[in-house]
């Protein structure tokens, strides 16, 4: 099964949940809502509606990021340092918790790892991100075995270097298609963040060619990361249910 969202809502809920089944939650990423937040977005969806949704940034990126001016209340001078590349300190676990909690709240199966491109594959950052999810993969009890994490590296890292650390940790990779193909091959998290930018508007040739990148997998979620976002999700899927009635 091919599932089709945006990465956010892009507009009012309640119209998105009669045009889309899947949406991933961008706000997570910048600082995750009250848990009962998340418990109402649960409520207030249908109840065969996914959401995955992206790990708080104090995870994954650097304090310098421009993204930290979105933080609620600014960073204390002393975690600036501790903070982002999946560090083993207090504030990076903490970051995970609250994450993990809206997870665990919306139901969500899939939690996705944005990394940026200043996340290189040194030796310390390799460490990191084995420590960190070998801790996550000690604590079942805190951290359902239903879950899947998608990790999105970019930058540098060789498909060798990113291949071995999914089939190591249990990753999948996530990917924009147009830019690299996935090493994991079970099943496939595209993120379509546009051809020439966030401005971009995928063509019926270049849908064309999205379809053909789903071949050779099991299943797996396609999310728009564009202007067109909404625009773009619904022709792609109208072009699947029509290839799939022309199957039968």
């Amino acid at each position: 099964m091919i599932k089709v969202g945006c990465c956010g809502f892009a507009g009012a809920q309640a119209s998105y949940y009669g045009q889309f089944g899947l949406v991933e939650v961008q706000q997570t990423f910048y600082e995750p809502p009250r848990v009962s937040t998340a418990e109402r977005w649960r409520a207030e969806a249908p109840a065969d509606f996914e959401f995955t949704l992206k790990a708080w940034q104090l995870i994954t990126h650097e304090a310098s990021s421009p993204t930290y001016w979105r933080l609620r209340a600014p960073l204390p001078d002393a975690s600036r340092a501790r903070v982002g590349s999946f560090r083993p300190t207090d504030e990076v676990w903490r970051a995970w918790e609250r994450t993990r909690d809206i997870a665990l709240a919306l139901r969500a199966r899939v939690v996705v790892f944005q990394c940026p491109a200043s996340f290189k594959p040194t030796p310390q950052n390799q460490a990191n991100l084995r420590e960190f999810f070998g801790r996550i993969a000690q604590a079942p009890r805190l951290t359902p075995p239903a879950f899947t994490f998608v990790w999105e590296p970019r930058g540098q890292w060789a498909d060798a270097e990113v291949a071995a650390l999914c089939a190591e940790l249990g990753l999948a990779h996530g990917v924009d298609p147009f830019a690299r193909p996935p090493v994991t091959r079970e099943w496939f998290y595209f993120r379509l963040h546009g051809l020439t930018g966030y401005t971009h508007r995928y063509s019926d040739a270049e849908l064309e060619r999205l379809e053909a990148m789903f071949k050779g997998f099991a299943g797996g979620y396609c999310l728009f990361n564009n202007v067109a976002m909404r625009e773009d999700g619904a022709r792609l899927l109208r072009r699947l249910a029509a290839r799939q009635a022309g199957s039968r």
